[in-house]
């Protein structure tokens, strides 16, 4: 059974840095497409930066508020995905979720078109929160 546990979180002042980190396991071989999500408090979750890792591409997507503030990352070694976040916004707090995509859908697509309903497998989410 796959297991996925978000950590990292915490709080920050503006202009701060974290690093969450997702501990894949359960599985024989690292997932080819996992993301980041979010869900601040009366919002809906909306994907943050995805990552497609193959023997031959290696693509990650972002979505445009987080660009050059945030850098997802894979350890396949250790079966971890990262998102560091530099210059953290009052608007970046929100529970962070990783996620692994659903095997029933073709994994390079769904990293870049960021969707949501595509991915399976959620970690329990770890808060974090920007103070001004």
């Amino acid at each position: 059974q796959v297991q996925l546990v978000d950590s990292g979180g915490g709080s920050v002042q503006t202009g701060g840095s974290l690093r969450l980190s997702c501990a894949v396991s359960g599985v024989t071989e690292s997932r080819t497409c996992m993301g980041w999500f979010r869900r601040a408090p009366g919002k809906e979750r909306e994907a943050v930066a995805t990552i497609y890792r193959s023997s031959s591409r290696l693509s990650e997507y972002y979505i445009d508020s987080v660009k050059g503030r945030f850098t997802i990352s894979q350890d396949n070694a250790s079966n971890t995905v990262f998102l560091q976040m530099n210059n953290l916004q009052p608007e970046d707090t929100a529970m962070y979720y990783c996620a692994s995509a659903d095997k029933e859908w073709e994994p390079f697509a769904t990293c870049a078109r960021m969707s949501v309903r595509h991915f399976a497998d959620w970690g329990q989410g770890t808060q974090v929160t920007v103070s001004s």
